[in-house]
């Protein structure tokens, strides 16, 4: 269930970001150090995205899980996709999307959370 939920989210944060006139670039980029959810880019600056979904707030708000660890790996993640695709000339900065998702009423809320970290 968590799988799917994560993955709605993500759905709805594409379509989000699309509609704020970002053109997506990589979705799950993933290496032996971990996975990047979204790759945007709108104009010259080039957004690292973590997507949280959550439909409960038993665990705290979705931008929470996104702790010093999970920044860490994310700024190394970034530098290795830097490099592999030889991006220059760009600014970079690592977003935060929270999805949350009330079941009982088939609604959802999407919180840009822009320089996150």
């Amino acid at each position: 269930m968590r799988k799917k939920t994560g993955r709605y989210g993500e759905q709805l944060s594409k379509k989000y970001l699309i509609d704020q006139g970002y053109f997506i670039l990589d979705s799950n980029y993933r290496t032996k150090l971990g996975e990047v959810d979204l790759i945007v880019q709108r104009n010259d600056i080039v957004v690292f995205v973590e997507v949280k979904t959550r439909n409960t707030m038993t665990f705290g708000l979705p931008r929470e899980a996104v702790h010093y660890k999970k920044q860490t790996t994310l700024i190394r993640l970034a530098e290795q996709y830097i490099q592999y695709k030889k991006i220059k000339n760009m600014g970079f900065r690592f977003d935060v999307i929270e999805v949350q998702w009330n079941n009982n009423k088939g609604q959802y809320e999407v919180n840009h959370i822009e320089n996150a970290f």
